[in-house]
């Protein structure tokens, strides 16, 4: 890539996100904020699709969703399936947005179940009813969900 192009993807993933700001809902506590700031930081470019694709997370067209709500499009990385470094979640997910493209709205960490106590990350316990077989865990950081930051559903996510 030469140096021009190079600037020029850094200057749009910098602006794309700054522009895809944190999700913060009323009531939350701030300090899961500052824990959450490393993930925020390493996923922030992903707020635009194709660099989440570039990343090695695959893209899916099936949209996850249950009475309580919907979790969207997950892109999984296989390789960060098991992390439990906040810069390195396992999914990102998406939603529906305007003329056929996707946004952001959370990430989620996935470690498989080998008989283990279900882990924790940010002072959350994973859960064990999501993925057969897996602890999962959601962070709802670029869009904000009443039933809370580490909810599985979010009732503001529609999927078509």
């Amino acid at each position: 890539m030469s140096p021009l192009k190079a600037a020029c993807a850094l200057a749009l993933a910098t602006a794309l996100s700054l522009a895809a700001a944190p999700a913060h809902a009323a009531g939350e506590d701030p300090g899961a904020w500052a824990e959450l700031n490393k993930t925020y930081t390493a996923t922030g470019a992903y707020a635009y699709e194709p660099f989440g694709v570039k990343a090695e997370y695959a893209r899916t067209d099936t949209c996850a969703s249950d009475p309580a709500g919907g979790m969207g499009y997950h892109y999984v990385n296989p390789e960060y399936i098991g992390s439990l470094d906040p810069a390195t979640p396992a999914a990102l997910l998406y939603e529906d947005g305007a003329a056929g493209t996707r946004k952001l709205v959370a990430v989620e960490w996935v470690v498989k179940d080998e008989g283990q106590d279900a882990p924790t990350l940010f002072g959350e316990t994973f859960q064990d009813d999501q993925l057969p077989g897996h602890f999962t865990l959601h962070a709802w950081i670029y869009k904000p969900n009443p039933s809370g930051l580490f909810a599985p559903w979010n009732p503001e996510v529609e999927c078509p």
